[in-house]
């Protein structure tokens, strides 16, 4: 799709600095800009590019006064990184905006189906399941029976919803995320390990995003809950039973293990584990690789370590450890000074 300077500005609220005419039909680095493409000036240490970028159209802030000439044309808005976020988005959603139904997809004559829905390719929509509107259900996506899909909501290219399991509006789903696996629980016996049965589901509330290969566990009764406003990186796993609070962002490769209660709005990085059965409470920070293996009660706490313990703390015992080969050659050294004394 191919867009003017002036359409530009017109969807920005900007003001043109330039050619009026100029047309993109692609998004790129300001610094790898070529012609028919468009970017945009936020950060300064990127000011060099502008003068020699290829692009077509260029989005500055208002106050940018160049200090030699700008081969592209500018569009002045309040907030270049903020304009161009919202070009992203519609650029999303007019590379996302399929529709239409493909014959090799299966519907089940018992579901109910919302207007507008897309479904790809060898897309699966099982028995009593509830489809809202404007539903888009890429190539090999399976839901399974009496699952329940809000308006609005994206699965890509191979997700799998199991059984009664529910998913709210706005929600973006990636490929090869499973939603309702069993979970992991096993009873030791005289002749091996037998299965618990996992008879709950899971719930995801509205405007959750989940990234590429995780894996949310049903619960073993009840539901395992993320909440409204979750986002999930890639390649993380959600036990059985487990409570995620509202617009709390995990990054990938977290494991939160069965039944652990985590607050709102925290902030996980990479590589995080909790073990079962704990919670944790509103607005916590979790640095990478941490290991949490006890309740954290006080809000807005910053975690750090394995096991974790508080940031301030951590960093302080860490310079300890650092030095501890000369803390134990100084002790030994004094132990010997003290023995030839006696």
């Amino acid at each position: 799709m191919e867009f003017t300077a002036t359409q530009i500005a017109h969807l920005l609220n900007g003001e043109i600095v330039g050619n009026p005419e100029a047309k993109v039909s692609k998004l790129a680095k300001i610094e790898e800009g070529v012609p028919g493409s468009i970017s945009f000036l936020a950060n300064p240490l990127y000011t060099q590019y502008i003068y020699t970028s290829g692009a077509s159209v260029i989005i500055v802030n208002k106050d940018f006064v160049p200090t030699a000439p700008v081969p592209a044309t500018m569009v002045k808005v309040d907030s270049a990184g903020m304009a161009f976020s919202k070009l992203l988005e519609i650029y999303n959603q007019v590379k996302n905006n399929k529709a239409g139904i493909s014959p090799k997809a299966h519907i089940a004559d018992s579901a109910t189906i919302g207007s507008n829905l897309y479904a790809g390719e060898f897309a699966v929509i099982s028995d009593n399941a509830k489809i809202g509107n404007n539903v888009k259900l890429f190539p090999q996506v399976y839901i399974g029976d009496n699952v329940v899909i809000g308006d609005n909501t994206i699965l890509y290219a191979g997700v799998k919803v199991y059984s009664d399991c529910t998913i709210g509006k706005d929600c973006i789903i990636h490929s090869g995320t499973i939603i309702g696996s069993d979970g992991f629980r096993f009873e030791p016996t005289g002749q091996g390990m037998k299965k618990v049965p996992q008879t709950g589901n899971v719930v995801i509330e509205d405007d959750v995003e989940i990234g590429a290969n995780c894996a949310i566990d049903r619960a073993t009764l009840g539901s395992t809950i993320l909440r409204r406003g979750v986002k999930f990186d890639n390649l993380i796993h959600i036990a059985h039973n487990v409570e995620v609070g509202e617009n709390t962002c995990l990054a990938a490769c977290n494991v939160i293990a069965g039944s652990t209660v985590v607050g709102k709005n925290c902030m996980f990085s990479g590589q995080v584990g909790i073990v079962g059965h704990l919670e944790i409470a509103d607005n916590t920070i979790i640095t990478a690789q941490s290991g949490i293996s006890k309740s954290i009660t006080k809000p807005g706490e910053m975690m750090m370590g394995s096991p974790a313990f508080e940031a301030s703390k951590y960093r302080k015992s860490y310079i300890h450890f650092r030095n501890l080969d000369n803390i134990v050659k100084r002790l030994e050294k004094l132990e010997k000074e003290r023995a030839l004394q006696q």
